[in-house]
């Protein structure tokens, strides 16, 4: 009965933590990373502890503590010094301040958003819902544009628009313990790239990361992106 009792051991085992797949949709091709926030260490991560820019995804692999790298994606805008644009928090250390304005380029296409993690919790809020909770986040990295915003697609995104790039972002589920970080592996509009989340994940909220310089590192697909030198990054480790 050995048999039986290794296919018991089997069946206990947890669920992964992160599960990347391809998918289509509308005819276009994505990844998408499913995090259950609830066993996974998410994390996010700029700098090393000597204070340089990590910058890569096998860098991250290489800070105390990682023992292993499941998932990575570049998580916010950043300045040629690769520092964050937007608001970031990394281990309850605030190194940038949130930005409430408008500005130019797509982190100021109002309204944009923070992803917020802590232990067991990750949610995708627009940036003045965010002031205004004040969330407890250890991790928090703004970006923009929203891309879903309580059920709807950001109200500027055009159905005919003919910008077109590679762009990657993150949804939440409404009890924040699901995060769905995506990619696309076409070139797609906002509108595009929005309706991915909210009609085919049906995600309430959903913020884009970027274009341009998306890049993704899975373990299960046996993928890693390389290319730009990163600024602010998010990663499930081990």
């Amino acid at each position: 009965m050995r048999w039986l009792a290794v296919l018991l051991l089997f069946w206990a085992q947890p669920a992964a933590a992160v599960t990347c797949e391809d998918l289509t949709y509308e005819g276009r091709s994505f990844t998408a990373c499913t995090v259950d926030v609830t066993s996974a260490n998410l994390r996010l991560f700029h700098k090393a502890p000597d204070g340089s820019v990590i910058g890569s995804f096998g860098r991250i692999a290489e800070m105390p503590g990682v023992n292993g790298l499941a998932f990575a994606m570049n998580a916010g805008m950043y300045h040629n010094d690769r520092s964050p644009v937007g608001h970031y928090l990394e281990g309850g250390v605030q190194t940038m301040r949130v930005v409430t304005n408008a500005g130019p380029g797509n982190f100021g296409l109002l309204p944009n958003g923070v992803f917020c993690i802590n232990e067991s919790f990750a949610q995708v809020y627009e940036t003045l819902d965010y002031v205004a909770a004040a969330p407890a986040c250890r991790d928090a990295t703004q970006s923009g544009p929203m891309l879903v915003i309580d059920g709807a697609l950001h109200p500027r995104f055009l159905p005919d628009s003919t910008s077109r790039f590679i762009r990657n972002g993150v949804g939440t589920s409404a009890d924040g313990g699901t995060a769905v970080f995506v990619i696309s592996n076409d070139s797609v509009t906002f509108h595009e790239f929005g309706s991915f989340f909210l009609d085919y994940l049906k995600l309430p909220n959903a913020l884009y990361f970027d274009g341009k310089v998306s890049r993704l590192y899975s373990r299960a697909l046996g993928r890693s992106d390389f290319g730009f030198q990163l600024g602010p990054m998010v990663a499930v480790t081990e």
